[in-house]
């Protein structure tokens, strides 16, 4: 039965890796990755020996076809990010709207994610949140910003290092340098670091001290 399983990898250590998905890879036909070379580095980990194919943003669009094609065909396959579920701020929403158009079955096991543990342990309220993934660098950010300042839900956001400076300085303009934060970075990691206070103080903090690695901020909602 033709079917595709979205399964999520460790956003960083490799004993978060699921049973299940191991046991999902070695079964399919063909695995779809982001970045082949920093998957295969996984497969290899877990002695995945199943075909492996490029699926990015770069190439989504003109490799669906074939994928669907594939599957009608009554083949199988999972896809993987570089790292946490597929979809969450990577690839994998265009491929599972045509999966579902077609009729063909999607199964997403549950696994690693970022922004989970990110505000799990960020100690700011987590029963309402609104997850932005990243904001737009140039057109639409002001716009973004200025509506989020409203939002009165836990926001969370991802960030890559050599632009958290700029985006907390926004931050300081349209949340107030005394709205609660807290940065994650490098998380399940060896070097893991979770800073938490106002964005003043933790704008402050990462001015003296660069971050490094993979970055989720958790911001308090407008009290």
């Amino acid at each position: 039965m033709s079917k595709i399983y979205l399964v999520p990898t460790p956003i960083g250590n490799l004993e978060d890796m699921t049973l299940r998905a191991i046991r999902i890879l070695k079964e399919v036909d063909f695995i779809l990755a982001e970045d082949t070379r920093t998957s295969g580095k996984l497969l290899k980990h877990f002695e995945i020996l199943t075909q492996m194919h490029s699926h990015h943003m770069h190439n989504e669009h003109k490799s669906i076809e074939g994928i669907i094609k594939r599957l009608q065909a009554g083949e199988t396959c999972a896809l993987i990010s570089d790292a946490g579920t597929p979809a969450i701020s990577d690839p994998g929403f265009l491929l599972t709207r045509a999966c579902i158009e077609n009729n063909i079955e999607v199964e997403c096991l549950p696994g690693a994610t970022a922004f989970v543990p990110a505000l799990v342990n960020s100690g700011l309220p987590n029963d309402k949140f609104v997850f932005e993934g990243f904001l737009p660098v140039k057109k639409g950010r002001q716009t973004r910003l200025l509506l989020l300042s409203e939002e009165k839900r836990t926001l969370i956001f991802y960030e890559s290092p050599h632009k958290i400076l700029k985006t907390l300085a926004d931050f300081v303009t349209y949340f107030g340098k005394e709205r609660q934060l807290s940065v994650s970075r490098e998380l399940t990691k060896m070097f893991e670091e979770t800073k938490r206070g106002t964005v003043k103080e933790v704008l402050e903090y990462y001015t003296k001290k660069p971050a490094k690695g993979e970055i989720v901020i958790v911001v308090e909602g407008k009290k």
